[in-house]
């Protein structure tokens, strides 16, 4: 039985395959995340998620690495981590009485005992999420709890006050959190029946 490597040090995800009941353990990928712009949102997130998966597998052995990226569009524009609060003012400013795109991708990598890629799928999932109208008030005092410096966006959709933000969601709520749990486990259920019996230790 093959052991379970989430490559990333988010705590939503961790806590999100405790909720799915996957035993892991967390070995972060250190790349430099970089947004290729001559691909689509879908192909960006599939992209960075197996190049994470991909950093991790090199060090590990019989083991299952699972890696994740997600990226805020709003009018086709690709939003990623502040590294500012002027970065967070102005995109919590932009996202204000719109709506824009949470796209989330999902790389698996199954790692023979010689180090090997015995088998790699990656896919994304998107949800439309519609902001209510924010205050400049509002904004800041979230900003001021550093919470929004983290994720892509600016805003987290489990946080006290980004939960507060939001309006409407249409798709899967754990997208926006940072992992499509519905489409992860029903794709290797479907797809990779072998796979989906090690990691949900079936």
């Amino acid at each position: 039985m093959s052991s379970i490597i989430l490559a990333s040090a988010s705590p939503r995800r961790k806590t999100l395959f405790n909720m799915m009941g996957v035993s892991c353990t967390v070995d972060p990928s250190t790349i430099e995340e970089i947004i290729n712009e001559n691909l689509s949102p879908g192909k960006n997130v599939c992209s960075l998620a197996e190049q994470k998966a991909a950093d991790v597998a090199q060090r590990r052995m019989n083991t299952i690495v699972i890696a994740a990226d997600t990226i805020v569009v709003k009018d086709g524009a690709i939003m990623v981590k502040p590294e500012t609060s002027a970065q967070a003012f102005e995109m919590l400013r932009s996202l204000s009485g719109r709506h824009h795109w949470v796209y989330s991708g999902v790389s698996v990598m199954g790692v023979d005992i010689d180090g090997s890629i015995r088998q790699s799928v990656a896919f994304f999932e998107k949800t439309k999420v519609t902001f209510s109208t924010l205050e400049d008030t509002e904004i800041n005092r979230y900003i001021a709890t550093g919470s929004p410096m983290d994720k892509a966006g600016a805003y987290g959709i489990q946080d006290d006050y980004g939960s507060l933000f939001i309006k409407k969601i249409e798709g899967d709520y754990y997208n926006v959190v940072g992992f499509p749990v519905n489409k992860f486990y029903q794709t290797l259920k479907s797809d990779y029946p072998a796979m989906f019996k090690e990691v949900f230790n079936l």
